[in-house]
């Protein structure tokens, strides 16, 4: 799983079509949000999943927290991974797997200014039950946790890399231009862009993505080979 490369925030098969055309391994699609404010139908996620698979992973992005809802939503799309970035108990993840235990689920960690202490409480309690976990930043202004295109502490994702039995993705204000920095501080598993990614309309940008794969393919070889040698 090391090396990979998430794009997110898809709204349509053309876009899908062109971030897969450029390199990226898995697609997100952020559904069932709590302001119901999607940028793609149900429907249109559920095409565009059967059609890239199983070359490509279709990723639901939700805040939904029961393990039942999860499971039949995930069923009802087609999809094998969830992203979740709602307050799901321990014992909600536990259910998860033991109901859907073919699932692959990843669990957000929310960067703030201070509360890696509650960060590692989170990966302690939860480490068992998921597969990877993915920390995105806090917008204190909005409240918006995740798709806020600001950059968090690097050094609280890279001490979470340290102490997480579970591979973590890395997302959270990235870009073609900063890709490389954060994976050579936080040596992540996997990264993930969204807004980073995006012209003046809302839309991925080709030579955005194109540029973000190639910066985040170099980087992530370059500290594969750091790490053989020692």
């Amino acid at each position: 799983m090391q090396g990979l490369i998430q794009v997110a925030g898809i709204i349509d098969q053309a876009e899908a079509d062109l971030i897969i055309e450029e390199g990226a391994d898995w697609l997100g699609f952020a559904l069932r949000l709590p302001a119901k404010n999607e940028d793609i139908s149900e429907a249109d996620a559920a095409a565009i999943v059967k059609a890239i698979q199983p070359e490509h992973k279709g990723v639901i992005i939700t805040y939904l927290t029961d393990a039942d809802e999860i499971k039949a939503f995930c069923a009802e799309m087609g999809v094998s991974a969830i992203q979740l970035h709602g307050d799901v108990l321990p014992a909600e993840l536990r259910k998860l797997r033991d109901i859907a235990p073919d699932l692959y689920t990843l669990k957000s960690l929310v960067v703030k200014a201070d509360n890696i202490d509650e960060l590692a409480k989170i990966v302690e309690d939860s480490a068992e039950w998921v597969d990877m976990f993915i920390t995105d930043s806090f917008n204190p202004a909005t409240g918006a946790k995740g798709a806020t295109g600001l950059v968090h502490d690097w050094g609280i994702s890279a001490e979470l890399v340290r102490i997480s039995p579970r591979p973590l993705m890395l997302a959270g204000g990235l870009n073609p231009e900063n890709v490389a920095d954060a994976i050579q501080e936080v040596r992540p598993a996997a990264v993930d862009a969204h807004t980073g990614l995006e012209d003046a309309t809302g839309r991925k940008d080709r030579l955005k993505v194109r540029k973000f794969v190639e910066e985040s393919r170099k980087a992530f070889a370059r500290i594969a080979a750091e790490a053989r040698q020692g």
